[in-house]
């Protein structure tokens, strides 16, 4: 299998990081649609005080979902499957954050539970580490807000 074009790939990088410097709509990729339909998702977000917004859309193949690697899949839905994680994930989605505040903000008695969940936190691409602070990457912002809005969607939680 032949390695993709190095300047197309090359362009469609700088179109992304230009994209989320710019706040401008980014456009997901790949963008497949056919006979089974399109699924997709947007946002456009500010919810942390001075950062600029986060804005995304994707559209896919409806189809071509289903057959989606279920190893990451997966690993993103049980990281955000726990009570803990979640609670650390909506906290990092407010602002950066450092391993007392995410103590506090989780209600943990210990360090050590807080790196077991931010283990999986990271494994997963959720979080990522930035010094001695966490936080959603600027790509996962709206994609994570999407899931917790799928889920509470798909739990009867929307009104």
């Amino acid at each position: 299998m032949a390695d993709p074009d190095p300047d197309a790939r090359l362009e469609a990088l700088e179109a992304r990081v230009a994209a989320l410097e710019g706040g401008r709509v980014l456009e997901g990729q790949p963008e497949r649609t056919g006979e089974a339909g399109e699924i997709g998702y947007q946002g456009h977000v500010r919810l942390q005080e001075g950062a600029g917004p986060v804005s995304w859309t994707i559209a896919y193949d409806a189809a071509a979902t289903l057959d989606l690697p279920a190893g990451p899949v997966a690993e993103v839905l049980a990281a955000l499957g726990h009570p803990v994680r979640l609670a650390l994930v909506r906290r990092l989605l407010t602002a950066p954050a450092g391993t007392t505040e995410l103590v506090e903000a989780a209600e943990l008695s210990s360090t050590g539970q807080l790196y077991h969940h931010l283990r999986t936190l990271t494994a997963a691409r959720v979080v990522e580490q930035d010094g001695r602070r966490y936080r959603v990457p600027s790509t996962g912002v709206v994609p994570v807000l999407v899931a917790l809005l799928a889920a509470a969607d798909l739990g009867g939680a929307l009104h």
